[in-house]
């Protein structure tokens, strides 16, 4: 992360800490909620699961972390928050969640999509 004007010390690092995980397990609780969501509609292939601006996944995403509408959200967190519900549907659909660990291999997968923090968020004249 990029503080350009702050001095970390173990309590707020610790609060960085919990902060981002919170921020994380809001963002796979939606996932979780809306894979299962989309079995209970009928939905039998990944296929027909896409995250674009005008769904209600992606609404929710952007409410919760994005309230002002400050920043254009990049298409490739579209692209990767895709390919997360279709990794939860997935699991679900095939009752791999019936295993206490089965989020595991999702994880897996999506820490692998992670991307470099964008350049304007490395500028001291950014917001």
């Amino acid at each position: 992360m990029f503080f350009l004007c702050s001095q970390f010390n173990r309590c707020i690092t610790s609060q960085l800490i919990k902060w981002f995980s919170n921020f994380r397990e809001f963002y796979y609780i939606q996932m979780e909620k809306f894979a299962r969501q989309a079995i209970v509609d009928g939905v039998n292939d990944v296929k027909g699961l896409s995250v674009a601006r005008d769904c209600e996944l992606f609404r929710a995403l952007n409410v919760h972390y994005n309230k002002a509408n400050d920043f254009q959200v990049p298409e490739r967190f579209l692209e990767v928050a895709e390919i997360t519900l279709q990794e939860f549907f997935t699991a679900i659909f095939l009752a791999k969640d019936s295993d206490p660990s089965w989020k595991k291999a999702i994880y897996k997968v999506i820490c692998k999509l992670d991307s470099d923090i964008p350049q304007e968020f490395k500028s001291s004249n950014y917001l």
